[in-house]
């Protein structure tokens, strides 16, 4: 007997991460993201408890892309009971390797190093899952090509299919096409909106005419510095090289660090920057760019990355470091030089070392890129901190700081409005996610005053039946 079709919100309501949404037809349950919660304690914390639904009761999950707020909750997920089959496109795939085994990898390391020195409330302090979860997560894995029908159930009530949203390689919009109450109801779930015209990714495809749209804000309140690059960064950028300093670039490992090596490489060729050694200490980023060599197609990226036929992401001299040691090396090199390495809002990983080394030091520069979430560090050196915490203990922020602005992977208030504008019609109805407060009420106002959208701005753990908030729109 029909029950109905329910929407609920297990993360990126009210906050940007912790993307979880759950779409119920009759008993069967779709799992749109397992992302993992990032920044403010009391959002970490929301990590270590049992999430608003049954894992072992999933259907299937469909992820939009491999970031972590968007993929890292997934080993927990099958810790939990989660055996249901995992969907995404062929380039998130393979990136889901690297992030799962990356991201379980630090989960080990900073519960090993907190019991060593000792600054963990817990006597023995646990990962939130391991490598073995992790490895798990992956057997669930299923690829699907952008643009193909996936058949949800057996009597063909429930398809979806994935569109490139021009975020990061491999990332994707999910639209989904239900049958139910007598009619055809079409949901969009936007996961992240690319950028239009910026290097590397694609511009997002247009969105389908949809009843429904789940769609995100995180930059619904304002629009991306539109001044070039090179203006924002030459003079920080020169003072730090003429003293001696090093330029230390925090940078997500998958998406970001290819496009701010991109970036460098284009200006150094230029002459616009000087030729100095640039390290990349990234694993993850250096496999990821082996990865994105492997999609030199233009369903995946921009084709003014390629010269000569090839994928060229790096500056000529550039410098990897997978290993320990070879990270170690770098405490012993003194500048000028430009060191990039993860995670991009400083919440963990090899960054973490850099920071605590080279923040004290005024030669020294530290140039963010990209968005950084409230509650994480680099939020707080965006708001003008001059200590943070890392490692139980306070790291006093001596080096300059600078941010690029402008190059975050989100679309920005103009250009999600315009990617919604590339639908026939509107939507009949709005759920704003993956945005603080301030960001998805300004955003609700847009579309309503632009669009006459109606909009709901979810709290978390809130549940909506689609079919009855549909009726009430139309009368």
């Amino acid at each position: 007997m029909s029950q109905g079709l329910n929407l609920s919100f297990h993360g990126a309501a009210g906050t940007v991460t912790g993307s979880k949404h759950l779409l119920e037809l009759d008993q069967h349950k779709i799992l749109l993201d397992a992302g993992m919660f990032q920044g403010r304690k009391e959002l970490r914390l929301r990590n270590w408890q049992r999430p608003g639904f049954d894992p072992a009761a999933i259907d299937q999950v469909l992820l939009s892309h491999t970031h972590i707020d968007h993929i890292g909750y997934l080993p927990r997920l099958v810790k939990e009971g989660l055996t249901a089959p995992v969907y995404l496109t062929p380039a998130a795939f393979e990136l889901a390797e690297l992030m799962l085994l990356d991201a379980a990898k630090i989960q080990e390391e900073d519960a090993r190093y907190a019991a060593r020195k000792g600054f963990s409330k817990h006597k023995e302090p646990k990962p939130l899952f391991d490598t073995d979860d992790a490895r798990k997560a992956l057997d669930l894995r299923h690829a699907v090509d952008y643009g193909e029908w996936l058949d949800l159930l057996p009597d063909g009530r429930a398809r979806a299919r994935f569109l490139n949203s021009g975020h990061l390689l491999g990332a994707a919009f999910i639209e989904l096409r239900i049958h139910e109450g007598g009619r055809e109801i079409r949901i969009v779930f936007s996961g992240d909106i690319g950028r239009f015209e910026v290097p590397l990714h694609l511009d997002p495809e247009p969105l389908p005419e949809c009843d429904v749209l789940i769609v995100e804000s995180t930059y619904g309140n304002r629009d991306h510095n539109r001044e070039p690059i090179l203006e924002q960064i030459r003079e920080p950028f020169l003072r730090t090289l003429e003293r001696g300093g090093t330029v230390l670039i925090p940078a997500f490992a998958v998406g970001r660090s290819q496009q701010v090596t991109l970036m460098l490489r284009r200006l150094m060729r230029q002459g616009a920057l000087p030729e100095v050694p640039i390290h990349l200490d990234s694993p993850m980023a250096i496999n990821a760019t082996q990865i994105y060599g492997r999609f030199l197609n233009t369903d995946n990226v921009d084709p003014d990355v390629f010269e000569d036929g090839r994928l060229r992401l790096f500056p000529d001299k550039v410098h990897f470091h997978r290993t320990v040691d070879e990270s170690k090396e770098l405490n012993n090199l003194s500048g000028p030089r430009v060191l990039i390495s993860s995670s991009g809002m400083l919440t963990g990983g090899r960054i973490l070392h850099h920071l605590k080394r080279l923040a004290p030091d005024p030669r020294n520069l530290l140039l963010l890129a990209g968005y950084q979430a409230m509650g994480t560090r680099g939020r707080a050196l965006v708001d003008g901190a001059r200590k943070v915490k890392v490692h139980g203990q306070y790291t006093s922020i001596n080096c300059e700081v600078a941010s690029f602005r402008g190059l975050s992977g989100h679309a920005d208030r103009g250009e999600l409005l315009r990617w919604i504008e590339s639908a026939p019609r509107p939507p009949k109805l709005a759920f704003l996610v993956h945005g603080e407060p301030d960001a998805a009420s300004a955003f609700a106002t847009l579309l309503h005053d632009k669009l006459g959208l109606p909009t709901v701005i979810p709290e978390l753990e809130e549940s909506f039946d689609l079919l009855e908030r549909l009726r009430a729109l139309a009368g």
